[in-house]
């Protein structure tokens, strides 16, 4: 079974308490508090490592770490060590790549405003891609690649008009986008990539369909869509564009209520197209989720409950939508266990969490032996858009990361204070007391 298939990382297993990567989850508590975000190293390079076997009868294709499921330091060094690239949207997820002593070649510029600041951090960098958003960042790229005596290798992203049964936010190929060109622009574009802006050297075409998928065949008409438009573009303008990035967006499992297809599955059901349309054609595809949400956990403390008169229980964690906003913001649904008991008594609650909302809710009436304060509970599923996404709401600091393998714990993100809170707040020198 592919790790995307799986709720808990491999080496989730019961010994007295909840162990993950060979850590005791309850010592992990003692140690370095909660909440607190675990990575399974072995999940992660596992699941590497099943894209590269998945894949490994096309050698042309490669594959991209999407880092906005989850960016720091310690996470691009292990997933550069498993010889993937680097798909980023921001100044912050490059400069963490570069500091993780990426070779930059291997990096894509991505997203659909990029700042003149972040642009010409990326050009400094030697940023290997740059994916075109748009008119107005063709123009800028040129202008200011030019003035920097540089030529930079582009993809132009396109919008394929592929729609997805996914979450209405998270889907990005339909015609109605904000990212990326619509194939009725796609000619004005080349044009000016061929006969005005001569800084650009255009390699391909790059799309993204969504996120959370189970309907691998859309990977197929996507990649239909931009091999034909690629040939068309090659004939029409003698040019010999001969890159794809297909993008990410293969589904997991959250809960049981879940069937994604394994990642086999993905590189079977692309086979024909990719042997057909693609023997010259370099392809890319960006996973993320994919990657590190099984590998990550979300450990927390009981504290306070609330029994409604004829109503549900409420289970009050020390976390929620500031470390997890997936719930309220998209309402995702997770899976989760008890991690220091199991009480053969059961009961149906609700993990609320501490936030001043009322839709802080992390789990809708989910069966849990009976909890006492100070239990903790281990939410699975967490490492994708859950450290990215936080939040400090409410003023409460971010929790840490540890990454655990072989009965070790090492610190990869440090907890916040009180004092990070504020460290970049200044009183304008009038409002001082004297």
């Amino acid at each position: 079974m592919s790790v995307n298939q799986l709720i808990k990382p491999i080496t989730a297993e019961w010994k007295e308490n909840l162990n993950i990567g060979g850590c005791d989850t309850v010592e992990l508590v003692k140690k370095y508090g909660t909440p607190l975000y675990v990575m399974d190293e072995k999940t992660l390079r596992t699941v590497c490592r099943e894209y590269k076997e998945a894949f490994k009868n096309y050698n042309n294709v490669k594959m991209m770490y999407a880092s906005k499921a989850l960016s720091n330091i310690t996470i691009a060094t292990i997933l550069d060590q498993e010889g993937f690239g680097f798909d980023t949207v921001s100044a912050g997820e490059i400069y963490t790549v570069y500091k993780a002593g990426v070779d930059m070649t291997k990096v894509l510029f991505n997203g659909n405003n990029k700042t003149e600041r972040e642009i010409n951090l990326a050009l400094d960098l030697n940023v290997g891609r740059f994916s075109v958003d748009n008119f107005h960042e063709a123009e800028l790229l040129n202008r200011l690649a030019s003035g920097k005596g540089k030529f930079i290798d582009i993809l132009l992203r396109i919008t394929p008009g592929i729609e997805c049964h996914t979450h209405d936010y998270i889907q990005t190929g339909q015609i109605d986008s904000k990212f990326g060109f619509d194939l009725t622009q796609i000619d004005e574009i080349v044009g000016l990539t061929k006969n005005k802006y001569k800084n650009l050297i255009l390699n391909g075409l790059h799309a993204h369909i969504g996120s959370q998928i189970f309907e691998i065949k859309s990977y197929q008409d996507e990649i239909k869509i931009l091999t034909n438009e690629l040939n068309r573009i090659n004939s029409t303008y003698d040019l010999n564009l001969n890159e794809l990035n297909i993008g990410g967006g293969l589904g997991i499992k959250y809960t049981n209520l879940d069937n994604p297809p394994s990642i086999q599955e993905l590189a079977n059901v692309l086979e024909d197209v990719l042997n057909e349309q693609t023997k010259n054609i370099t392809i890319y595809i960006e996973p993320g989720r994919s990657i590190v949400a099984t590998a990550g956990v979300t450990l927390y403390t009981v504290g306070s409950t609330k029994q409604v008169p004829n109503g549900r229980k409420y289970v009050s964690i020390d976390g929620g939508m500031a470390d997890n906003p997936r719930p309220s913001m998209y309402q995702a649904l997770y899976s989760a266990e008890v991690c220091n008991h199991r009480n053969s008594e059961e009961e149906i609650v609700t993990l609320s969490g501490r936030y001043c909302e009322s839709g802080d809710i992390l789990i809708n009436n989910i069966k849990l032996p009976k909890l006492n304060s100070g239990d903790i509970i281990c939410v699975y599923s967490t490492g994708a858009y859950n450290y990215s996404m936080s939040s400090n709401y409410n003023r409460v600091e971010k929790p840490a990361m540890v990454l655990v393998n072989s009965g070790q714990s090492d610190m990869i993100v440090n907890r916040e204070s009180l004092e990070d809170l504020v460290a970049r707040e200044v009183i304008p020198n009038r409002l001082r007391k004297e």
